[in-house]
């Protein structure tokens, strides 16, 4: 390897640490032997490399594996075939099955040798000839650069030119005379995967945000494997377009509509002669143009930003032209989102069979499928989609055909009964107030259970209804609906159709204008049908898998309905049944409970697939400093419970904790709370009795809000300051993320137990399923130990934001003497478990702090 060659089996770019090595010894054994893996590795020691060279390794040694056994299978074939007439003739049955056996076998593996070879050949003949087309696409740079000009040009002149009756065409839904129908625009998207179709073994692997994978992109650059592996960047369309006039639409659904209707005109299979000039298409899909830089994505590493200067510079989309190079890349780099949904997946062409998908920071794995497969809609948001389908309906009734219309009532019908289970219409007696229902219960409270909403779910799909609806809203919000003179009065009507369709649904006084002024404030989208959408898509789940919140207020408007899903694990399933392996990540992944009952034995994951590993950190035992501090200065029991952390006394004890830390630590220290309204309420009473004004002399005291900003607290002289002192809240943005490494963060102190509310409908309702649905180890509520699992899992992201290298050193306060429960030790990560030191007093934690040798 170009790189380094430091490990004895691994490639690694210098000498791996031993847990590195532990760690890419236990990932090959996983991926070898199909299993799902819980890799824990805190951050800083190697991560992202360890599993890069790890699979990377496996795959090649994989696919090697894979031609030396067809290489000796059609040698010993051979064989047979020239010794078969000294050999004694066997049962005929049994010589005709068996050939039949082998011929097969053979036949594949022939065929997977070829689909190799081309695979080989064609990649080898891109990197061969790279550097030549980069050499001639700069000679005619300057004519090409002309000839775009002119063709943007004619395509501006085209534009404006279009008639008033074409720009409508394009706003009807297509025939729907068959609920099988195939559309033309999903007719393309197949085609658009289908031009590369040699599928070999190929790593996904997925994280949270763009600059994680932009980081993992960069760490395979430096790798030993920078230079040979073909690897595919995966990003939205918002994040990938280089067409100007489309990425200036700002938002993702805006840009997402744009770009589908551009593709649509230019791939249209079924073109109705009309006359007048062509719809405008995107300069930047061209064919050529895609399979060329789709060959250039598969022979050379780029991040999202390289994609995009690489595309602005030859005038091609990023966007498709990584999509047609998934089947041929042998790692594939993608958000959580692209792969965790089925939809998304399906629409980007990944196909999981016999693949390996890693998912790395996947601590909110279980977090995440729910949000995804959850949808919430609100009362504003139904009455503007009822409204605009309606005026698109009666704009359009003359030219849609029956099934269109029978479906676009049905969506009207559906509306009307989410609304009035709202309150729209008193129907029944609501107070103000949460209810929650299960989806067999909902669909009777709104009168759709007579309704097929997977017929319905089918119409959204294929007939696009809702960015047709996007469509129509953009051109005429505002302006009416109706052209015709002999329509005013009704135009006039249709103008003034959300406030009819509110006035008559709600029987209700309206929300006093201060409240009114707020929803209006909020950013909506363009069609609120796609929100309508995912609900209804929602409702399709099982019964007992999920939820229905409704969320009644005063004002319908801001009423709102949101499906909550229980059970992640019908969607993890088919990831964890298709896949080779699957391997799930973290830099802290305990609890690990909650991975192994809700997500993987729920999903029928076999114990035995299972494995886990955890590594230690790679810093010396004595460079970190755990302690649980059950008492304060003053002797005052630290116990943060609800009933007492608000006390005037608890508060001052722990504002005596802090003054005692700051005077001994001389780097940062960072103090998280359990909730920005309990930071509110301390510093408030802090700045009052003069407890900021005394911290302060020691270090600058900066507060993170619920805002999102980040202030100076309290000012000083500056004389005698040794660092900063920061506040912040766990699970906020300072708490994921963000690295207070070296003397940012030389003490971190956790102040109570952050539980989530108890009393959330709909953590009660996950609880109870959890209780019904999941064994009771050792006699222990399931639904307690979720909120048990919530709070560690939010604690240890937060304290392990110190340690971030080999050389970095740092003191953990944990101020409550529950985190001294042997349950609540045993959450923590190992590494952090195995140094933590419980204190019952004070004075003995405090000189503990002073000896250690770095502070």
């Amino acid at each position: 390897m170009e790189n380094g060659d430091h490990g004895a089996r691994f490639p690694f770019p210098f000498k791996p640490y031993p847990i590195q090595e532990r760690f890419m010894e236990a990932l090959y054994a996983a991926l070898e032997q199909r299993k799902v893996g819980i890799f824990e590795s805190p951050t800083g020691t190697g991560k992202s490399l360890s599993l890069i060279c790890g699979a990377l390794t496996w795959l090649r040694d994989f696919e090697e594996k894979k031609r030396e056994e067809a290489a000796t299978l059609l040698h010993g074939q051979e064989e047979e075939r020239g010794s078969s007439g000294a050999t004694t003739e066997p049962d005929w049955v049994s010589e005709f099955v068996q050939k039949r056996a082998e011929r097969e076998m053979v036949n594949k593996l022939k065929d997977e040798e070829m689909k190799r070879k081309r695979r080989e050949e064609r990649l080898e003949m891109i990197r061969h000839n790279a550097q030549l087309k980069y050499a001639m696409k700069r000679k005619s740079s300057e004519v090409n650069e002309v000839e775009k000009l002119l063709q943007l040009s004619k395509q501006e002149l085209s534009s404006e030119e279009k008639s008033h009756e074409e720009e409508e065409e394009g706003l009807i839904v297509a025939d729907y005379e068959s609920d099988e129908e195939v559309t033309t625009k999903t007719r393309y998207s197949i085609q658009l995967h289908c031009h590369y179709t040699i599928q070999g073994s190929t790593i996904y692997y997925c994280s949270r945000t763009h600059s994680q994978l932009a980081q993992f992109v960069h760490e395979v650059q430096k790798s030993p494997y920078g230079s040979t592996v073909s690897l595919v960047n995966l990003g939205s369309r918002q994040n990938m377009c280089v067409n100007p006039d489309v990425a200036r639409l700002g938002s993702l659904q805006l840009i997402n509509d744009r770009c589908m209707e551009l593709q649509k005109n230019k791939h249209d299979l079924e073109p109705k002669r009309r006359r007048g000039v062509a719809k405008a298409t995107c300069a930047f899909s061209g064919y050529e143009k895609l399979m060329a830089m789709r060959d250039e994505v598969l022979v050379k590493v780029r991040d999202i930003e390289q994609l995009l200067q690489h595309g602005r510079e030859t005038h091609t989309c990023p966007y498709y032209s990584t999509r047609m190079a998934i089947p041929a890349a042998e790692v594939v780099v993608l958000p959580y989102q692209s792969l965790l949904h089925a939809a998304t997946r399906k629409a980007s062409g990944i196909k999981l069979k016999d693949q390996i998908v890693i998912i790395d920071e996947a601590h909110n794995l279980a977090d995440t499928l729910t949000a995804l497969h959850s949808a919430e809609v609100n009362g504003a948001q139904l009455c503007r989609a009822h409204s605009q389908l309606s005026q698109y309906c009666d704009r359009y009734r003359s030219r849609l055909k029956a099934k269109n219309l029978m479906y676009i009532k049905q969506i009207l019908f559906v509306l009307e009964g989410l609304v009035r289970t709202l309150g729209g219409q008193l129907i029944f007696v609501f107070t103000t107030g949460a209810e929650l229902l299960t989806i067999n219960d909902f669909l009777f409270r709104a009168q759709i259970d007579n309704i097929n909403l997977f017929k319905v779910q089918k119409y959204f799909e294929k007939s696009m209804i809702s960015r047709k609806l996007c469509g129509f809203v953009e051109k005429y919000e505002g302006k009416g609906v109706n052209t015709h003179s002999s329509s005013v009065n009704k135009e006039n009507q249709r103008i003034e159709g959300l406030g009819r369709f509110l006035q008559s649904l709600q029987n209700k006084p309206a929300a006093p204008p201060e409240q009114q002024g707020a929803v209006e404030d909020r950013p909506s989208m363009a069609s609120p049908m796609m929100l309508v959408e995912s609900f209804l898509f929602a409702l399709t789940n099982s019964n007992k898998d999920g939820r229905v919140v409704m969320d009644k207020q005063a004002c319908l408007a801001q009423s709102s309905l949101k499906f909550l899903m229980l059970n992640a694990a019908v969607h993890f399933a088919q990831v964890v049944q298709e896949c080779r392996a699957v391997i799930i990540a973290g830099g802290t992944m305990q609890p690990v409970a909650d991975f192994k009952e809700q997500l993987l034995l729920s999903a029928g994951v076999s114990e035995e697939r299972i494995s886990e590993f955890s590594c230690g950190h790679v810093i010396p035992p004595e460079n970190i400093l755990p302690i649980v501090l059950c008492a304060g200065p003053s002797g005052q029991e630290l116990e943060f419970t609800f009933q007492t952390r608000d006390t005037p006394r608890m508060m001052e004890e722990t504002g005596r904790v802090l003054s005692n830390l700051c005077n001994v630590v001389p780097g940062g220290v960072v103090c998280f709370f359990p909730s920005y309204e309990y930071e509110k309420r301390i510093l408030g009473h802090w700045e009052s009795n003069g407890v900021l004004q005394r911290l302060a002399a020691k270090k600058k005291v900066n507060a993170y809000t619920q805002r999102n900003s980040c202030h100076l607290r309290c000012s000083s002289t500056g004389q005698g300051q040794s660092g900063a002192l920061l506040f912040s809240v766990v699970g906020g943005k300072m708490s994921e993320g963000i690295n207070f490494s070296d003397d940012l963060g030389r003490c971190i102190v956790m102040v109570g137990m952050p539980y989530p509310n108890i009393k959330s409908p709909e953590l009660q309702e996950k609880m109870a399923y959890l209780d019904k649905n999941m064994p009771h180890v050792d006699g222990r509520s399931p639904g307690k130990t979720l909120v048990e699992n919530l709070c560690m899992k939010a604690v240890n992201q937060s304290i392990g934001r110190a340690i971030r290298h080999r050389g970095d050193y740092a003191c953990i306060v944990l101020c409550d003497r529950r985190y001294s429960r042997t349950g609540t030790l045993q959450k923590l990560p190992e590494w952090i478990r195995s140094s933590t030191h419980t204190h019952s007093s004070f004075g003995p934690a405090f000189a503990s702090i002073r000896r250690v040798r770095h502070v």
